[in-house]
């Protein structure tokens, strides 16, 4: 395992392979840096998709699949936003503000020195190094936004997209046929929350899959082993017809 500030690599990418990309898969906050906020929100969805990690780490076991995955919290820097979108470095979260990032324009550029940049630079290095047949795009979200308690999200796993769909059209009706609730561009719409997937798949024509699971059906090692078990499934079906 490869492991740096601002992310880790497990397993041993390989051209031809599957790459799984967790940007939200831990909720560490370096030592030197202060958020505000109650500790015990770095337990919930605000600064980590739950079960993600598990599921990639598990899924990087088999031969032919490595996992590249975020080493610091969301609300410590946003990997899967632009540079320049304010929620880069969120002043607030699911109605939770988060005063140790209201600093000034020098503050926020050091931030993205330290982590943003990093962690996209070693990724786009991976991925020009060894071409993956497919890219998976690994998030979670919570059955409930405290901000909305009223919006239903009864979707077991959503599928997101921008542009490219073709990964999503292939893999919706394989997750269906597992008996799945499936959403299309639900809870999210991939073309508004995409970055890195625009910015290291579409952008050079990758074949990707973003995913994002349900917490409570990861939140568990039960859950983590069959999902982990799953998406291997399907990404290397995907990988396969893409080879063809």
């Amino acid at each position: 395992m490869n492991s740096e500030e601002s992310f880790r690599l497990i397993g041993r990418p390989r051209a031809g392979g599957i790459v799984v990309i967790c940007d939200h898969a831990s909720n560490r906050v370096p030592p030197d840096i202060d958020l505000g906020i109650d500790p015990a929100l770095l337990e919930q969805h605000v600064a980590i998709d739950i079960g993600v990690a598990a599921v990639a780490e598990r899924m990087a076991r088999q031969d032919g699949i490595a996992a590249f995955l975020a080493n610091v919290s969301r609300l410590v820097c946003d990997f899967n936003r632009e540079e320049d979108a304010p929620a880069v470095i969120p002043h607030a979260s699911d109605g939770r503000d988060i005063p140790g990032n209201l600093f000034d324009v020098a503050g926020r550029e050091e931030r993205l020195e330290r982590f943003h940049r990093p962690y996209h630079q070693a990724l786009a290095l991976l991925l020009e190094q060894s071409p993956p047949a497919l890219i998976l795009s690994l998030h979670s979200f919570t059955p409930v936004l405290e901000s909305r308690p009223e919006e239903l999200r009864p979707w077991q796993v959503g599928v997101l997209y921008n542009e490219d769909d073709r990964g999503a059209r292939l893999a919706i009706p394989l997750l269906e046929a597992e008996g799945l609730m499936v959403g299309d561009q639900q809870p999210y719409s991939g073309r508004l929350l995409n970055a890195t997937m625009n910015r290291h798949a579409e952008a050079h024509g990758r074949l990707y899959l973003g995913i994002e699971v349900r917490q409570d059906q990861i939140g568990e090692p039960g859950g983590q082993a069959e999902w982990a078990e799953r998406l291997t499934r399907i990404v290397t079906a995907l990988a396969d017809e893409a080879k063809r």
